[in-house]
């Protein structure tokens, strides 16, 4: 058998060496794909089967940071707690439970029942009370339904008797010959939007528990009559929602009837919100940046506090006069996403986004107006802002533009500027939660009934999602309220409609009880 020649041997020795090589990359990239799905694995079960919250205690914090920070060199900065300009203790957080609260309002109606002995009964005047002892538990009454008749007499008058007869004339009503009274729509109105009750289901209930027979295309036409009649109060909070120049705006995703191919479409629920003042939804059918003209009025110039989504950047394009604001809590997510990743680098940086969050805290015990929020931040809240864009930016290239810690990193980055805006504007907040927070009752809602019956009913139920979230975020009944505004819209004037938003509504209750 021939031998192989000494080049023969190293044409193999180079083949082998480049089969080792290559396998040794292929090796590296699988190990490096292995983990990336690891790490979005895990983050898929913990947003399913976890805890909601992206928060990490201080107690975990501190273990993670036992060792040497990798984020950290000689040239950081040491995070430090930074001086409180109101007190000089720290606050406390207390977890908020019945203690300390009333059992129920000192005006809940009392009804009283005297239970008297056998003896003093049979012969009460051998007894002398001497006193009594009471025992209150509280009771309940279900809804009940009733008939409002309205009675209108007629009368004609004794010397001309064949003149025509004189009659009161009818009250104004949402609809004529509607046999809804405003009470009953406004109780349709709260269970389904407030309460999260389909109109299927009240339909059951009704029927089953009161005997009465509400068919549920009589009470989607009393949604839509509710909506229609809602509508100036909604056009009026809009306004004063922009009314400052600053106003933070999300969207959700709602399934509507009629979509393609006899499909369900997609369509979203657009939230704005100004802290402090109310919020407003507007329906549409995508989430193209267009749908903004719809809720953002064309005269309107400021801030918009959003999350990253493009389509608010190719809006804030259209318009001069809009600046973006970022939201911090978007970053602190990520971040808190994937510090299985790098536990002690997450931890350092959730700490220093945590001192940023406790001098926002202390800001809001102390009701800081804009201008001392603006001074405030400026002297405290900067310096950590700009130490975590120099963190951002150092270890940028540690990690694959992939990974979970990567992707975290590059949004930070690609939102610093914008999320910077809250520092020198005392108007805004750090984070866009409160629009969050605003958005959260249709989530409930639509978990229930599941899609909007078409697209047209969409925005009826915008409308109406406006009037319910406006009266819980100044805490009034919305039941209370409905019923009150409904008996009162078919008869008032257009100018007197800003009095009925729930605002200015409950300002009026209050000086009327205040004056009675």
């Amino acid at each position: 058998m021939e031998q192989p020649t000494t080049e023969q041997l190293r044409k193999l020795l180079q083949e082998k060496d480049a089969k080792i090589a290559f396998l040794i990359d292929e090796n590296a990239r699988l190990r490096a794909e292995n983990a990336l799905l690891r790490q979005k694995v895990d983050l898929l079960v913990r947003r399913i089967f976890g805890r909601s919250s992206e928060s990490v205690s201080p107690d975990q914090l501190e273990l993670f940071l036992s060792g040497e920070d990798p984020a950290q060199s000689s040239e950081e900065p040491q995070a430090q707690e930074v001086p409180d300009f109101f007190d000089t203790t720290e606050r406390k957080k207390t977890r908020r439970g019945p203690r300390g609260r009333a059992r129920w309002p000192e005006d809940l109606p009392v009804l009283e029942e005297v239970i008297e002995p056998e003896e003093v009964l049979a012969n009460p005047q051998d007894w002398k009370q001497i006193g009594q002892e009471r025992s209150e538990r509280l009771d309940y009454e279900p809804a009940r339904f009733f008939r409002r008749v309205v009675v209108r007499n007629k009368y004609v008058e004794k010397a001309m008797p064949e003149a025509a007869p004189v009659i009161a004339e009818m009250p104004p009503g949402l609809q004529e010959r509607c046999t809804a009274a405003p009470g009953l729509v406004a109780q349709v109105v709260v269970a389904k939007y407030c309460d999260h009750l389909p109109l299927y289901r009240q339909e059951q209930i009704y029927l089953r528990r009161h005997g009465i027979w509400l068919p549920r295309q009589n009470m989607a036409e009393w949604v839509d009559l509710a909506a229609f009649w809602l509508q100036p109060i909604y056009e009026e909070i809009k306004k004063k929602v922009f009314a400052d120049g600053y106003a933070q705006v999300d969207e959700t995703p709602v399934n509507y009837l009629g979509g393609a191919q006899g499909k369900a479409g997609q369509g979203y629920l657009w939230t704005a919100f100004r802290p402090g003042v109310g919020a407003v939804y507007q329906w549409e059918t995508s989430r193209a940046a267009e749908c903004l003209d719809n809720i953002i009025p064309v005269d309107f110039q400021g801030t918009l506090q959003c999350d990253g989504y493009a389509g608010y950047r190719a809006f804030a394009a259209t318009r001069e006069g809009i600046a973006l604001g970022g939201c911090m809590a978007h970053v602190r997510r990520k971040i808190s996403e994937a510090r299985d990743q790098d536990p002690r680098l997450a931890a350092y940086l959730l700490r220093q986004i945590q001192l940023l969050y406790r001098i926002e805290e202390r800001l809001r015990v102390a009701q800081a107006g804009p201008a001392q929020r603006a001074a405030v931040r400026a002297a405290e809240s900067r310096m950590i802002y700009l130490r975590l864009q120099r963190i951002f930016q150092k270890i940028q290239g540690r990690y694959l533009p992939q990974s979970a810690m990567g992707k975290a990193i590059a949004y930070a980055l690609g939102q610093w500027e914008r999320i910077g805006l809250w520092i020198g504007d005392g108007r805004m907040e750090i984070d866009n939660n409160l629009v969050e927070n605003a958005i959260r009752p249709t989530a409930l809602g639509k978990k229930n009934w599941l899609f909007f019956g078409d697209a047209q009913a969409g925005q009826r139920s915008a409308i109406i999602y406006t009037i319910i979230e406006n009266c819980r975020l100044h805490g009034i009944d919305p039941f209370t309220y409905l019923r009150d505004v409904l008996t009162r819209l078919p008869s008032c004037t257009n100018h007197r409609v800003h009095s009925l938003t729930p605002e200015q509504w409950k300002k009026a209750r209050a000086d009327l009880k205040e004056a009675a």
